[in-house]
């Protein structure tokens, strides 16, 4: 490891904030906060997450749900077809987070961008 990532590792180390979606190892609860967190802030999106997972705890009670009842825990937000293309993934997943690279790629929602910011995600996916 070269100096300066060392040196962004260490301030990360001793700055990073506290986050629930860094805690877990959850993909639901990591995809989720992607979604939530694409094109807005942290401090608006943190609510919103918390409000959201209580709500819908998983990928079953998600599906399950009533589009109207996803978007009325979504308003605020804005971008609604992420809110739309969430929930019609769900409903895609037969109750279980995919387990494999190709599988999230193929998900609804998950297009270039959502890629890139996906790491994380697909790491966790894969290690399952």
């Amino acid at each position: 490891m070269n100096e300066f990532t060392k040196t962004i590792v260490e301030w990360y180390k001793e700055n990073k904030r506290e986050l629930p979606w860094r805690e877990s190892a959850d993909p639901y609860l990591i995809w989720i906060s992607e979604i939530i967190l694409q094109q807005t802030r942290v401090a608006q999106g943190y609510d919103y997450f918390l409000r959201f997972i209580k709500r819908f705890p998983d990928v079953r009670t998600l599906a399950a749900a009533e589009e109207d009842e996803v978007m009325k825990y979504w308003q605020g937000l804005g971008y609604y077809s992420r809110a739309r293309n969430l929930h019609a993934a769900a409903k895609s997943m037969n109750g279980v987070f995919p387990e494999t690279y190709p599988e999230v790629l193929a998900l609804k929602g998950v297009g270039s961008i959502q890629r890139q910011r996906s790491v994380r995600l697909l790491t966790v996916c894969l290690m399952r």
